[in-house]
């Protein structure tokens, strides 16, 4: 099988593979602990490969070289809070974005392109390009492993995970049962969509929830945020309260400051209307500036200010910094800075 074609399928298709190679499920298991995990074959073992069966062993060099063509590091932008940007390139040439956090976490992308079309967003310019498929988002994971620790992985890259439902949670799954990372730990953002919801409450591995909510207004988030679900900013909050009480879990509410557009003080009421006294933490990020759009960026001390009021009028909130704010590398920028970098005027650097 080529690697263009390999690196196209879900963890489902994989297995199958496995099976068909002779793999049982005690060997299958390992093979997807190793490859998730990063680490060589026999590493920490007693028993060398041959406990696998002869062709599952016989196939394992092809197999991890196809692998490891899955995702391949194209540019890294390491930023000055210890986070890095990196640039993915995927077998078919399309490219996504992955973020190392600071405290050994990593953001994934889970589509290439958005059809949610956040007006503050680069990502989403372009539309929706085709899905990340459980296989690339993994690899993803393993990709930065490979570069350094990853204990908690975050679903807030490139598109909406709730679009690409099925090949997210697969990749969930494996990550929450072999891939050594705790189930609140993994976190799956969403504009919001009641099948996620649903499918999330019944899963094996049941991820913390971050919803982006931005404003209180509901006419406000239908501009903002154009083809999400129409949930109005009180039905969002009650269907992610009831998650968070079914997995003891806070809620984390997205909320990107935007300069004039939801900084005011009828906001910050709204916003303690909404969330004071829910299972909940508000993630107050000031918007990470993108040259050609008119969204401005409140300066530290206003986003501070405000972060501060809310958390004294009852509303825990976290003020936080869009990962890659002093390299321009927020959503779908690096991304856009690498298709189409002479109209842009800038000169990425290839790994």
């Amino acid at each position: 099988m080529r690697a263009a074609t390999f690196a196209s399928m879900q963890l489902d298709t994989l297995r199958q593979r496995l099976r068909a190679l002779g793999a049982l499920p005690l060997h299958e298991q390992r093979v997807l602990r190793d490859w998730v995990l990063g680490r060589p074959r026999d590493q920490g073992r007693r028993r060398p490969n041959d406990f696998l069966p002869l062709p599952l062993r016989t196939a394992l060099p092809a197999l991890d070289a196809e692998l490891r063509a899955m995702a391949r590091l194209v540019s890294t932008h390491p930023g000055a809070d210890g986070s890095a940007r990196l640039l993915v390139g995927l077998a078919d040439g399309q490219m996504v974005e992955s973020v190392l956090l600071p405290r050994d976490g990593l953001c994934v992308s889970s589509q290439v392109g958005c059809a949610v079309g956040c007006q503050f967003c680069m990502t989403g310019r372009d539309g929706l390009l085709r899905q990340v498929t459980s296989g690339e988002i993994i690899a993803q994971v393993v990709l930065a492993r490979s570069l350094r620790a990853v204990k908690k992985v975050v679903f807030m890259g490139m598109g909406e995970p709730a679009h690409n439902l099925d090949n997210v949670l697969e990749a969930i799954d494996l990550l929450g049962t072999e891939g050594n990372i705790g189930h609140k730990n993994l976190v799956f953002s969403t504009v919001g969509d009641t099948r996620a919801f649903a499918r999330l409450a019944q899963a094996r591995v049941k991820p913390a929830l971050a919803l982006s909510l931005h404003t209180t207004k509901a006419a406000l988030r239908e501009t903002l945020l154009p083809r999400a679900p129409r949930l109005t900013p009180e039905q969002l909050v009650e269907a992610g309260e009831a998650y968070a009480r079914l997995t003891g879990y806070p809620v984390q509410y997205q909320w990107t400051l935007l300069e004039g557009i939801n900084d005011g003080a009828d906001e910050m009421d709204g916003i303690v209307r909404l969330l004071k006294g829910k299972y909940a933490v508000l993630n107050m990020i000031p918007y990470n500036t993108i040259a050609d759009l008119a969204f401005r960026r409140p300066s530290w001390e206003q986003a501070r200010a405000i972060a501060h009021a809310l958390h004294r009028r009852g509303v825990l909130t976290k003020l936080r910094d869009s990962a890659g704010q002093d390299v321009d590398g927020g959503c779908g920028q690096l991304r856009a800075r690498a298709e189409a970098p002479e109209r842009r005027g800038i000169a990425i650097k290839r790994l």
